[in-house]
């Protein structure tokens, strides 16, 4: 079909992966605990947003770039890294300044869907890891005589998108139940806005330090 052949070796594989602990699956339950199960849809829907975009960048050859050339993978990372560290330091400013303006134990406000949908596909986007990963993952699927290979890369890339929310919508789910009693506290949800801050800057330490 199309080119594209053990499909369903595709999905079970795709599965397994998505069910493997990474960067991605923190930040939707770093979202979920603080705001609840809207936030962490939001960072879910977000997340599958900016893996569009590299489905799209694999197919028209755009992640070859980033495989090849060092200095575009540079480039994207130290973006990625930038985004991830500027977000982190404003939840902390947040949380600290919560902490010192408040003392009548009121919860922190959501942050807006949108906002949250916005800051995971930035942060989707420019992790030249996952750009790899399509260009790594995906042609194994693919025909080496198939006649359209980028209309390939967009059925298998829209598939793996499509199933991981069947992944990480359940993930935002648990961890939003899990957070329930501690977002009722001011004190706990100061706390767990802090964590979050400090957990996009170890992501962006990690980004930082990443090798091709």
């Amino acid at each position: 079909m199309n080119g594209v052949h053990d499909l369903a070796l595709f999905v079970v594989a795709g599965f397994l992966l998505n069910l493997t602990p990474g960067p991605d699956m923190a930040y939707i339950t770093a979202r979920s605990v603080v705001g609840g199960f809207r936030d962490g849809a939001a960072a879910t829907f977000g997340i599958t947003a900016g893996c569009v975009v590299h489905t799209v960048a694999a197919a028209a050859g755009l992640s070859a770039l980033l495989a090849t050339s060092a200095a575009a993978f540079e480039i994207v990372k130290w973006c990625g890294a930038a985004y991830l560290l500027y977000a982190g330091i404003r939840l902390i400013a947040r949380s600290t300044k919560a902490h010192q303006a408040s003392n009548s134990h009121r919860m922190l406000s959501p942050a807006a869907p949108s906002k949250i949908f916005r800051e995971a596909f930035v942060i989707n986007v420019f992790n030249p890891k996952v750009a790899l990963f399509f260009l790594a993952f995906l042609p194994q699927f693919i025909d080496a005589d198939a006649p359209a290979k980028a209309l390939s890369f967009v059925l298998l890339g829209s598939l793996f998108n499509f199933n991981s929310l069947f992944v990480n919508l359940p993930v935002a789910w648990v961890a939003s139940r899990a957070g329930h009693g501690l977002r009722d506290s001011a004190r706990w949800s100061r706390w767990l806005t802090g964590a979050v801050g400090g957990l996009f800057v170890l992501l962006a330490a990690r980004l930082a330090t990443l090798e091709k």
